[in-house]
């Protein structure tokens, strides 16, 4: 058995595995570093949105929508999906602890140490818990997504009840996506040392950077490195993918093929 992780750049992931098939975090039409499009992207069994940032839920309503596949996601991300056509019987709306089952896929929403907020149509303001996401894609091959968290002492816990064997984490900020204002933004919502402590809280066999737009990027590469020097087992293996590379996990190998 093998689980596919295709990555199409920020934080945006197709998982195809032996337990069933998830988009995470679709944003594709306004990314710079996309390789597809809401059109061109696979069907998803179930589609996970962690928090209403556009950049992580751009696509959800329109990939939703042609492909009929139910969307896990907060209260606040359900109300823009409602606004964008998306109806209720495709929308479960969740939060950190309560499982989610579709089809043969389990999705275990963990604590994420972030925010979620959204506008709507007529300019109200509504918020929402972000979240983390769990999925056992086939026995001995987890898959956690940070979902734009800080590192946090949660995720000991995390990877003490879920043990999931891959982290998907973020290293750095899709640069060319913040927006000006006071001060100067320097990292993201983690840095490479501090994504690097996390997956080691995690547990993670195999550390992968996300939310970026360029793999060659400085943090990117720090991260990569600073892997090791937090890696109490020895075996760690720290990986960034290029848009439209896949990594192929086993319960004891991997792979990374794709342009």
């Amino acid at each position: 058995m093998t689980t596919n992780i295709t990555y199409h750049g920020t934080s945006c992931y197709f998982i195809e595995s032996p337990s069933g098939r998830l988009l995470l975090d679709p944003f594709l039409s306004g990314s710079k570093s996309a390789d597809v499009g809401p059109d061109e992207v696979g069907e998803p069994d179930v589609i996970l949105v962690s928090h209403a940032a556009w950049d992580h839920m751009e696509d959800a309503a329109p990939v939703a929508l042609r492909t009929g596949a139910p969307v896990i996601c907060g209260s606040d991300t359900a109300r823009l999906l409602r606004a964008a056509g998306l109806p209720d019987q495709q929308i479960r709306p969740t939060i950190w602890g309560i499982r989610v089952r579709v089809g043969h896929l389990v999705v275990k929403p963990v604590f994420c140490a972030h925010w979620s907020q959204a506008v709507l149509a007529d300019g109200s303001v509504v918020t929402g818990m972000p979240m983390a996401f769990v999925v056992e894609t086939e026995p001995g091959v987890s898959v956690y997504h940070f979902g734009d968290s800080a590192v946090t002492k949660e995720m000991e816990l995390i990877g003490k009840i879920h043990r999931p064997t891959v982290g998907l984490l973020g290293v750095t900020q899709p640069w060319s996506l913040v927006a000006p204002g006071g001060g100067e933004v320097v990292s993201g919502e983690m840095n490479p040392t501090e994504a690097a402590i996390a997956a080691e809280m995690l547990g993670v066999r195999y550390a992968v950077a996300t939310h970026y737009e360029d793999p060659g990027h400085r943090d990117v590469q720090d991260f990569l490195a600073e892997v090791s020097k937090h890696d109490s087992t020895g075996e760690r293996v720290a990986l960034a993918l290029r848009a439209g590379q896949t990594l192929s996990v086993t319960a004891d190998s991997y792979e990374v093929t794709g342009p």
